[in-house]
């Protein structure tokens, strides 16, 4: 454990990549400067669900796709950021376009389906549901005993 005086980030700032701050003045212009904390999840286990907290600060729900496929469920997010300034004649004087996603995988079986998970988008937070399932008992080998 660190002193609360480092904050949180002492590792990262060392660690940083070079070329961001040359780039994009220390920040992410789409994402922000906590770009490198996107996507951090909270997971819990209950009963009969694993309850996931996944943190989108600054997107919408509109920019958010989840699906399942080969037993993965997939979240992923994509924001663009248009920025543009004219002169009094309306010439262009500067004009940049910034887009950048994220996105995470988490294996939850092959016996679960999109249409069994719930999910909720509120606050920056998706929140999804995935109910427990019985998995699929893989084979053993079997050997017969050579004397």
């Amino acid at each position: 454990m660190l002193p609360s005086i480092f904050g949180e980030n002492l590792l990262d700032d060392w660690f940083e990549f070079p070329m961001e701050r040359e780039l994009f003045g220390g920040h992410n212009p789409v994402f922000g400067k906590h770009a490198k904390n996107l996507m951090r999840t909270d997971i819990r286990e209950t009963e009969n669900s694993y309850e996931l907290d996944v943190d989108l600060p600054g997107f919408k729900k509109e920019d958010i796709k989840a699906q399942v496929e080969n037993g993965y469920l997939t979240i992923s997010a994509a924001k663009g950021m248009e920025k543009k300034e004219d002169d009094k004649k309306g010439q262009y004087i500067r004009q940049e376009r910034y887009c950048g996603s994220c996105s995470r995988s988490f294996y939850v079986g092959e016996n679960v389906t999109e249409q069994e998970i719930s999910a909720k988008f509120e606050d920056g937070i998706l929140k999804l549901s995935i109910p427990k399932k019985e998995q699929a008992k893989v084979e053993t080998k079997k050997y017969i005993t050579i004397e």
